[in-house]
């Protein structure tokens, strides 16, 4: 794609990559045929191809957005399907959080848009504010119906019928390896996981020490920057991943890390890019070091030796969430370990589509949401599972409101099938209640 930026635009780090990446795009349209929101809309403004032309000109001219260009922006789900199709390399994450970034500093939102934002870049990455979020939005589901705007709606619904009490495993602290001792790794605790599923960090600190791991929660580490980074607040998601920078690496420079280890893909896909997002900062270096050393909890456990379970006669249905096989391109190692550990493992159809979550996606666009929900949740239980695997709470908590399959994350199935205990969601019926539903491979 020919650009047209002048030398002074040039000289703007930012708009130096986004003329990199736009000179790359041949028009071919190859993204178009997996991108969902194009899927779902028909129309070429929400497809990549169409925002790569609204980005484009939108930067080159330097002029304010519109509300035509930031309408379609914000279809966007990030969820990256248009990077693994891209024949000619596109890098669409570095370009379409570009433009998030300028809309934000320069275009003027209505009121209550505004405040919206505001409220979740308040509440989501902090575990406490949202845990007293949750309570509150559990007590206001029965009115959900008289809210005047679906945002709201929608904010209510993602309440959980259960909040689970908070784990002391996810304060700062270290848990020995069983046996002989292999690594040393730091878990990222994150923080909405915090607040939704305490199951899935602490089957993560069980999983990793009985396979000979030393865990560390490192002091200082929290949420990872992402809900804020793409929502274009490049000032806050800075602030909140720096500080995690420091706490890993202080861990690194004392008794050494040989992981950084992290159970929430989408998490892990903003980690991993730590090196770019603080490429001209003083913490450059660190923050390459950083991203040198993060590793999925899938690509972990295969470095370690992949664990080895008694066979179940359990059918799992293999969610595959769009920052593990998009933007980690992990694709085949957590279906290689739930086969490994004794798991039946069926995938449906257009896995590659998204869910419909995509961090705050299904609070601020919930009628696209809803529709992507309703496609994968569809195709899921065309499979007919008994349970539902994911390496997302984003993802799990999407699937879950629409299916009473039991959905886990998938280090909960292989810390089952190697010692540990039941997940907790497999002995609840679909309406949180205790009880045991009829799976055919429970004890």
């Amino acid at each position: 794609m020919r650009t047209e930026f002048t030398t002074e635009q040039l000289r703007d780090p930012a708009n130096a990559r986004s003329n990199e990446i736009l000179r790359a795009c041949v028009h071919c349209g190859f993204c178009t045929a997996t991108c969902p929101t194009y899927q779902v809309l028909g129309d070429e403004l929400d497809s990549p191809r169409g925002r790569i032309y609204l980005i484009k000109d939108m930067l080159e001219k330097g002029r304010d957005p519109d509300a035509k260009t930031v309408k379609h922006i914000d279809r966007c789900l990030s969820c990256l399907a248009c990077m693994t199709t891209c024949p000619s390399g596109v890098h669409y994450m570095h370009l379409v959080d570009h433009a998030r970034d300028y809309i934000e500093a320069r275009y003027k939102r209505p009121m209550f848009e505004r405040f919206l934002r505001w409220t979740l870049a308040r509440i989501l990455p902090h575990p406490t504010r949202f845990r007293l979020a949750l309570l509150g939005a559990k007590m206001g589901r029965p009115f959900a119906l008289l809210m005047p705007d679906a945002r709201l709606r929608a904010m209510l619904e993602m309440a959980p019928k259960t909040i689970p009490p908070v784990s002391r495993n996810d304060d700062p602290q270290s848990f020995a390896a069983k046996g002989e001792a292999k690594m040393r790794v730091a878990l990222m605790t994150g923080c909405a996981q915090k607040a939704l599923n305490t199951d899935i960090n602490d089957a993560t600190i069980r999983l990793l020490t009985r396979l000979g791991c030393e865990v560390v929660v490192a002091k200082g580490a929290g949420c990872c920057g992402a809900l804020t980074h793409h929502m274009g607040k490049t000032d806050e998601s800075h602030r909140t991943a720096a500080r995690n920078i420091r706490a890993w690496t202080a861990e690194m420079d004392s008794a050494g890390l040989d992981a950084i280890v992290i159970n929430t893909s989408g998490c892990g896909t903003t980690v991993k890019d730590y090196g770019y997002m603080f490429r001209n900062s003083a913490q450059a270096t660190d923050a390459a070091r950083v991203s040198d050393i993060a590793m999925d909890v899938s690509e972990l456990l295969q470095k370690l030796g992949p664990p080895v379970g008694t066979a179940k006669d359990l059918r799992v249905a293999y969610h595959a969430a769009c920052s593990l096989q998009h933007g980690q391109q992990i694709k085949t190692a957590p279906k290689d370990l739930l086969r490994q550990a004794g798991f039946e493992v069926v995938e449906p159809a257009d896995s590659h589509l998204c869910c419909g979550s995509a961090g705050t996606y299904n609070l601020m666009q919930p009628e696209i949401s809803k529709q992507l929900k309703t496609r994968k949740v569809r195709t899921l239980e065309a499979k007919e599972p008994d349970i539902i695997a994911a390496g997302n709470i984003g993802c799990m908590m999407q699937i879950g409101s629409g299916t009473n399959i039991p959905i886990v994350h998938t280090v909960e199935l292989l810390d089952w099938a190697t010692g540990g205990p039941v997940p907790p969601a497999l002995t609840r019926d679909h309406t949180g209640a205790p009880g045991v539903p009829n799976l055919r491979g429970m004890p």
